[in-house]
């Protein structure tokens, strides 16, 4: 099967190349070439997709399966049906689990919850692709499938403040210093390691029966966020100084938590996962947060240039927290 991977290289899709590379599949990788990540067995390609030459390097291929892990607006959508139109049997564009319903009217998440979040531009310009692509299926039978990963976790720290690629919240950990935890704490949430979606992935690559089809891709490991934080400084080897703070104060500090805060994290999200399980009946998460999340600090710990610490984000956790602190 002959692949092409938009990205390749990131977070989630990493996994995913080389899955796809165990399972036989000719995997060609267009990006920029910028991030060092060893695949052994990938095809790289190195351009630019929005460069608008692109079009001339491709133009002798066909595929079988497109994937665009870095696509984020309708006019994204727009080139790349322009692109592979005729060109492939399957184009799956990666959406996010933020697109569903914030709040949600019904606590349990399925393909068919309602796509809106009136709090956060990214989602909502997700949203916006899928609808693109649904006119696009049926309009023209363009061969589109959607998925959408929720918190997905393999070289990032997944927590919703001080993590992802900075090295802050372990820092703070060690040192003894307050960690946030938004609202209480005894929200749900669930968490992914790429590993484990890279195994529903690569299940509906070349599905005949997926197109026109929508998925998430989750665990089904429930977790509040006490839980989650706990996990994290167990992986640091410290114990975690939590604070608990409204996330509605969290954003009125820092305005630019509102989209990941009150247009995501902020709310419980339990998935139904039925349906990418009856699509790819050996897909089941196996690795455990308390697990990965050890991986993962000791993949940062493995190159002191992955170990950053944003001055700036310190800065605006302490302020946050002095403030709240003043004020009761």
């Amino acid at each position: 099967m002959k692949v092409l991977f938009i990205g390749g290289t990131g977070n989630i899709s990493t996994a995913v190349s080389k899955l796809a590379i165990q399972c036989g599949v000719d995997l060609h990788l267009l990006n920029r070439g910028k991030r060092q990540v060893d695949i052994p067995g990938a095809k790289f390609i190195t351009a630019d997709i929005s460069d608008p030459g692109v079009k001339s390097q491709l133009e002798e291929h066909t595929w079988e399966v497109v994937v665009n892990w870095i696509a984020y607006t309708e006019s994204d959508i727009n080139r790349d049906i322009d692109l592979f139109r005729g060109k492939t049997r399957q184009y799956v564009f990666i959406s996010s689990a933020s697109a569903y319903q914030k709040p949600l009217s019904h606590p349990v998440v399925t393909e068919s919850t309602p796509l809106a979040n009136p709090f956060w531009e990214y989602s909502r310009d997700k949203i916006a692709c899928e609808e693109r692509l649904n006119t696009a299926y049926r309009d023209e039978a363009f061969p589109m499938t959607i998925v959408r990963p929720s918190l997905t976790y393999d070289t990032v720290i997944p927590v919703a403040l001080g993590g992802w690629t900075e090295y802050n919240i372990i820092e703070r950990m060690r040192k003894e210093e307050k960690i946030i935890v938004h609202g209480d704490g005894t929200s749900l949430w669930t968490i992914m390691h790429a590993e484990d979606f890279a195994r529903g992935f690569v299940g509906l690559m070349g599905h005949q029966q997926a197109t026109g089809h929508s998925f998430h891709i989750t665990s089904d490991e429930i977790l509040t966020w006490n839980q989650i934080y706990e996990a994290v400084a167990e992986a640091a080897g410290a114990e975690a100084n939590i604070i608990h703070i409204p996330s509605d104060f969290i954003c009125s500090i820092d305005p630019s938590q509102t989209g990941t805060l009150l247009g995501d994290k902020a709310h419980s999200v339990i998935f139904d996962n039925t349906k990418i399980k009856t699509f790819v009946p050996d897909f089941k998460a196996t690795i455990p947060f308390k697990e990965g999340i050890k991986r993962t600090v000791a993949w940062f710990e493995a190159d002191q240039a992955r170990k950053v610490i944003n001055k700036e984000t310190d800065k605006m956790l302490d302020r946050i927290i002095e403030a709240y602190e003043g004020k009761q």
